[in-house]
C-alpha cells in the first residue's frame, strides 16, 4: 500500500475511532505533508532510523526567508505527527520503523502569561454597558475566567447545559473527555442579565448580535469573534499584555494554585489529561513557596 493512502486512513483513524478534533487532524496531516514531501518515498518500509535522523537535521537547520530557525516546540510536532503515523503503521502490521526509535526533543519550559487580580477586575469591568452586546462580552469575560475553558468549549457551549442555579455545567474537552466546570456568582449574575435580554432561538450560549447578526441563520460565535472581543476589552482596560482566551484559562490555573488549591484538582478542572501539562503553572506555587520561607526562616524567639 502506498503512502498516500495509509495517510488518507491514518487521518480517518484520527478523526473516527480516536475521536481527535478537526484542528488536531490537520496538524497531523500538516506534519505528515511536510515529512513526505521532503523525503519523496512511495512505500513505509523506507522510513528508517537512517532517514529520520536526517529529516531532523533538515528541520534543526532550516531557516525562513528572514533567517529564523524552527523553534524548537514547532520541530518537536513535526516528529510527533511522525510518530503518531509510525504507531498507526504497528498497530495495522505495516513494515516500517517503529515509533519507539524515533525520541521526542526536549522543549524549553513554557513561559506562562497571566493576569494579576488587578488587571482582571480591569477587564472584566471594562464590559459596563447595558447593550445586549456589552452584556454578552461581559459573561464571556467572566465565564473563561470563572471555569478555566478553553475558547473552543466556550464557543461550542449551548444556553441550555448551563445549571445557573446549581452554578455548574458538563464541556467536552480534547479527546471528547467531559468534565464538570464551574461558575463563579459574578459569572453566574453576568449570564444571567446576558441570557434575560436575549430575544432569539439560537442554541447557541455566546450568539452574534446586530447587523451581522440579521444576516445569518447560524448565529454561534467563532473562536476568532471571542479572540477578538478579548483583545478589544484587554485594549480598553490599559493591559499592555497580549491577552487573549488562553491568557484568561491561564489566569485561572495561576489563581487557584495561588490561594492553595492542590494541582491535582487544578489538572481535573482544566482537563488535562496529564499532570506534566499542569505543571507549567507551578511557578506560582514556587513562588508561594518564596513567601512561606520569608515568613517562618530563622524567626526564632
Amino acid at each position: 500500500m502506498n503512502i498516500k493512502t495509509l495517510l488518507i486512513e491514518f487521518l480517518e483513524h484520527l478523526e473516527i475511532e480516536l475521536n481527535r478534533s478537526p484542528r488536531t487532524v490537520e496538524n497531523y496531516h500538516r506534519g505528515l505533508k511536510h515529512f513526505f514531501n521532503w523525503a519523496k518515498i512511495e512505500k513505509p518500509e523506507d522510513i528508517n532510523s537512517n532517514l529520520v535522523k536526517k529529516y531532523r537535521l533538515y528541520l534543526n537547520r532550516r531557516q525562513d526567508a528572514k533567517g529564523n530557525y524552527l523553534k524548537s516546540a514547532t520541530q518537536n510536532n513535526y516528529v510527533i505527527a511522525l510518530r503518531g503515523f509510525l504507531k498507526y503503521l504497528a498497530k495495522q502490521d505495516i513494515e516500517a520503523l517503529s515509533a519507539e526509535k524515533v525520541e521526542i526533543g526536549k522543549s524549553p519550559r513554557r513561559e506562562v502569561e497571566f493576569l494579576e487580580a488587578e488587571e482582571v477586575d480591569r477587564l472584566l469591568n471594562s464590559a459596563n454597558e447595558t447593550s445586549l452586546k456589552s452584556l454578552r462580552d461581559r459573561a464571556i469575560l467572566e465565564l473563561l475566567f470563572s471555569a478555566g475553558l478553553r475558547v473552543s468549549e466556550l464557543v461550542n457551549t449551548n444556553r441550555d447545559k448551563i445549571n445557573l442555579e446549581k452554578q455548574n455545567f458538563s464541556v467536552k474537552g480534547k479527546g471528547g473527555k467531559i468534565r464538570i466546570v464551574f461558575i463563579s456568582d459574578t459569572a453566574k449574575e453576568a449570564l444571567d442579565k446576558y441570557l434575560k435580554k436575549r430575544s432569539d432561538i439560537d442554541p447557541a450560549l455566546f450568539v452574534r448580535v446586530g447587523k451581522k447578526a440579521s444576516k445569518s441563520n447560524d448565529l454561534r460565535l467563532t473562536s476568532r469573534s471571542v479572540q477578538r472581543i478579548i483583545k478589544k476589552y484587554a485594549a480598553k482596560a490599559g493591559i499592555i499584555k497580549d491577552v487573549h482566551p488562553h491568557t484568561l484559562r491561564h489566569t485561572f490555573a495561576t489563581d487557584l494554585l495561588a490561594n492553595g488549591a492542590d494541582i491535582r484538582s487544578v489538572q481535573e478542572m482544566l482537563g488535562h489529561s496529564s499532570i506534566t501539562t499542569t505543571q507549567i503553572y507551578t511557578h506560582i506555587t514556587n513562588r508561594r513557596l518564596e513567601g512561606v520561607h520569608q515568613k517562618f526562616h530563622r524567626k526564632r524567639q
